[in-house]
């Protein structure tokens, strides 16, 4: 039997939460934070086939570069979350992005595998700071009929400018150590958002979006303090057990980093006319993204709570079906695979709108930065790990083909098979968190 919501809000606080000051202005602000360590858009894989060849190196080279760039974010994603906690938000954003520039400009320096590990390790656990950070502050600025809209723009526009920047930086890779050229440039890019952060990024205040507070100032919402026990305690809320099980279960996210190397190694195509189909897959991630955001504010009107589950399902089976016939059967010419590179991209672009709408409706505004720091960089870092480890050595002997097949294909079927615990979880752990926001309102009127 569902939890029942234990009394309406008034309509003063909802029309506050509707209206976030400054929310788009953020938003684009944040798009360029994430793009370079964004899991669904990574930069330094499209240049890696160059690397490869510059430095003498295969797939399970890449496995590691990737893993190890993941594995980092285990302790890093909480510090900085915990940073923002106690210098502010934007102050740990812009040192984020800056530290990464530095790490990233130093990667081009370097002269061998192991000062390249490093140096790309180091910016990646500057730069995915902001993923949970970025998240958290979206929850804050948009309310729960809008946020999946929010995300889809925010996840659109990281993938649309990251379709168009990696295949620039790939045009470095016909120069003579032209990766470097490539990896200066990343550097660039994340100091370029930090200034941005700097000069146009205001902070909307947590639990600014929900309705039971944004008629309140912040320092009545009662919010409460974060601590270790709280943050353990956001691991017994069934619904985001079940989205970190899921999260381990992304299969997807491997076409981030072997897509490049699977064209150029087992389709024979150069690096940059590779990279060409990063165009076809960011669009497509977008449209997915934009076009995903929108259906879902549809499908909550129409079948709350449960309508996201449905549709979360859903893009795990589409994309399994489009990776299967995009990724197993060889073509000729790249222009097949740019369609079904699109295919995918719009694929995986349906998930953030759901997945992170999901988190935030059930855990309280003040637990979200780290609730998406451990969904986000610790559980995605564990399957991320495996996948990039496994799937890099295993590709050194079966082929990219094949790790496609059973973890792309036959892992997100299963993915989407779990999900279904969803359905019975999820509406009681939306109305938990609405009632406890709902008595914080009450008490902070003196009617508790």
């Amino acid at each position: 039997m569902e939890a029942q919501i234990i009394k309406a809000t008034p309509v003063e606080g909802e029309l506050q939460a509707r209206r976030v000051p400054h929310r788009w202005r953020n938003l684009m602000v944040l798009t360029g934070v994430s793009i370079v360590d964004n899991t669904e858009a990574g930069l330094t894989s499209t240049i890696f086939p160059s690397i490869a060849q510059a430095l003498k190196l295969n797939s399970g080279h890449l496995g590691l570069l990737a893993a190890l760039g993941k594995i980092v974010a285990v302790p890093a994603g909480p510090a900085w979350t915990w940073l923002a906690g106690r210098i502010g938000r934007r102050n740990t954003l812009v040192l984020i992005t800056l530290v990464g520039g530095l790490f990233g400009a130093a990667a081009g320096f370097a002269q061998d595998f192991t000062q390249l590990l490093i140096f790309n390790a180091l910016m990646s656990a500057a730069m995915v700071g902001g993923v949970p950070i970025s998240n958290a502050i979206l929850a804050d600025s948009f309310d729960d009929a809008n946020r999946g809209k929010a995300v889809g723009y925010f996840y659109g526009f990281i993938s649309l400018i990251s379709s168009f920047v990696g295949p620039l930086i790939a045009l470095f890779t016909g120069l003579t150590d032209g990766w470097r050229y490539g990896m200066w440039t990343i550097g660039g890019i994340c100091v370029l958002a930090g200034l941005l952060v700097a000069a146009l990024y205001r902070d909307p205040g947590v639990g600014a979006a929900e309705a039971q507070l944004a008629d309140l100032s912040e320092g009545k919402r009662h919010l409460s303090r974060v601590t270790f026990g709280s943050v353990l305690s956001i691991m017994k809320v069934p619904s985001f057990s079940l989205m970190m099980v899921s999260r381990l279960l992304s299969g997807h996210l491997l076409i981030a980093i072997f897509g490049i190397q699977f064209l150029v190694t087992e389709r024979h195509f150069s690096n940059a006319v590779a990279a060409t189909v990063l165009i076809p897959f960011g669009l497509s991630y977008f449209a997915g993204t934009i076009g995903g955001g929108w259906f879902l504010a549809l499908l909550d009107r129409v079948i709350p709570h449960r309508g996201r589950v449905a549709y979360l399902q859903g893009a795990q089976v589409f994309f399994a079906v489009a990776a299967f016939f995009g990724t197993q059967f060889h073509y000729e010419g790249i222009g097949i695979y740019a369609v079904f590179w699109g295919l995918m991209g719009f694929g995986q672009g349906l998930n953030p709108a759901a997945n992170r709408s999901i988190v935030a409706a059930v855990i309280l505004p003040e637990l979200r930065g780290q609730a998406f720091a451990i969904f986000l960089t610790i559980f995605e870092t564990i399957g991320w790990a495996l996948f990039s480890l496994g799937a890099g050595a295993l590709a050194t002997n079966l082929g990219i083909q094949t790790v496609f097949f059973w973890i792309m294909v036959v892992l997100m079927l299963v993915n989407a098979a779990v999900l279904t615990g969803l359905y019975r979880c999820y509406p009681r752990d939306v109305a938990r968190v609405t009632n406890t926001l709902e008595q914080r309102r009450q008490e902070a009127l003196g009617r508790g």
